[in-house]
């Protein structure tokens, strides 16, 4: 641990850094309409997109926990051509324009997209502008929290264990099942929850995907957006709260494994 006196050319940016990080979430607190919050949290748009919210972000974590897994794995225990090539790619909705996201899935999985145009002719399926639209959308951007979160988790857990129950003439599918997901569950319990509270906050890439329909597909985030762009201010603060509150609790959920350091 540094003892002595902090230079003051470090001090003064790191708390210029903090104000800058803390000062915007004091305004909505200070702005945030306290007598009237029970009356606006009871509204029955608000309700509704928060109902539609939880139940999208949790269908995202699922088909994000089915898919992503596996990927994960493959990533961490397997040595195949191109690994770099595909972590890269499976990295790119962290850096992409949720917007440019969104248009990237109309064209693929939209009425006229690569995939849609076949899953509308064939099974009479259409995604987008629809609620599994939004759990797609939301997938698609959660998807590299959780794989991420969770090759870590594997690459970090002791192959001892696999090896020796490989050794005992175990399959590999009994190994990954008995062995190696109970090494990593932190892992995927911690990369779950990162991959939820990313779905629920999701904007560009569902509107633009999915639109803006009450009871269909507008969630907390645009809701957010319609009350604001009404000019109602108070219900934009109150619904922007909720989230808030959701992030805090995330970040207290995970406080042992993100928020502590040696």
């Amino acid at each position: 641990m540094t003892r002595g006196r902090v230079p003051v050319a470090l001090l003064v940016p790191a708390i210029g850094g903090l104000i800058f990080l803390v000062l915007p979430l004091a305004g909505l607190l200070w702005r945030t309409p306290w007598a009237g919050l029970p009356q606006r949290l009871t509204e029955p748009q608000v309700i509704e997109a928060l109902k539609l919210s939880l139940l999208t972000a949790s269908l995202a974590t699922v088909l994000c926990l089915v898919l992503g897994v596996p990927l994960a794995w493959m990533l961490a225990r397997v040595e195949f051509p191109g690994r770099r090539l595909v972590r890269a790619l499976i990295t790119v909705p962290l850096v992409l324009p949720p917007v440019v996201g969104g248009i990237a899935l109309l064209l693929a999985l939209g009425r006229r997209g690569l995939l849609g145009s076949w899953l509308e002719s064939t099974f009479g399926v259409s995604l987008a502008f629809t609620t599994a639209g939004v759990v797609v959308a939301e997938a698609f951007v959660a998807l590299p929290f959780l794989v991420i979160s969770v090759e870590g988790a594997l690459r970090g857990a002791d192959t001892r264990f696999e090896e020796a129950a490989a050794t005992l003439g175990a399959s590999r599918w009994t190994t990954f099942t008995h062995v190696t997901l109970p090494l990593v569950a932190p892992g995927i319990a911690a990369g779950g929850v990162l991959c939820w509270a990313r779905a629920l906050g999701e904007f560009g890439a569902t509107i633009t995907f999915a639109g803006n329909y009450p009871g269909i597909t507008q969630t907390m985030p645009l809701a957010v957006y319609q009350t604001m762009e009404s000019g109602d201010l108070d219900g934009a603060v109150v619904l922007s709260l909720i989230l808030l509150a959701v992030s805090v609790t995330i970040l207290a959920a995970l406080r042992d494994r993100w928020l502590t350091a040696p």
